[in-house]
């Protein structure tokens, strides 16, 4: 799985400038492999972007700024969902990565595993419960059957 951020090289937007920054200074800090795609420089880059960029998440203008991530050809998010990310300490669900082995989402994961495997656990032991008492239910309804049919 490949992260593709398309950026524009040349942006006269400082704003946009420090999006993009953050964007991949974040990655780089995580040792996400990604790959920077130029719209500014490179038409079919721009041009894939902006057919890619699902419709209800362009803007009123239709036309998506830069830094948008895609996880190969998915669509991620642009910058607000990337930071609303960075916020909920999620990055990895955004990006459609799993998380890093004993990163702390890694051990959430886990520890929802375990109680998952608990809770299934639990719900067999009952199970295995209801059948036994049933069978016993069983036996005792044929034992008596069988005493009936003897006194008759």
């Amino acid at each position: 799985m490949v992260i593709k951020v398309f950026l524009a090289s040349s942006s006269g937007s400082t704003a946009i400038k420090k999006k993009q920054q953050d964007v991949v200074g974040f990655l780089e800090a995580l040792k996400v492999d990604y790959t920077e795609l130029d719209i500014a420089c490179n038409e079919d880059n721009r041009l894939w972007m902006r057919q890619n960029v699902p419709k209800d998440k362009k803007p009123a203008n239709g036309i998506p700024l830069p830094p948008q991530i895609f996880n190969e050809d998915s669509y991620c998010g642009d910058y607000e969902t990337f930071f609303d990310a960075k916020e909920d300490n999620s990055v990895f669900a955004f990006l459609g990565l799993p998380p890093p082995p004993g990163s702390k989402q890694a051990r959430e994961g886990e520890e929802e595993d375990e109680e998952q495997v608990y809770c299934l656990q639990e719900e067999e032991d009952l199970q295995s419960e209801e059948e036994e008492e049933l069978r016993q239910l069983e036996e005792e309804e044929e034992a008596e059957a069988q005493e009936e049919e003897e006194a008759e």
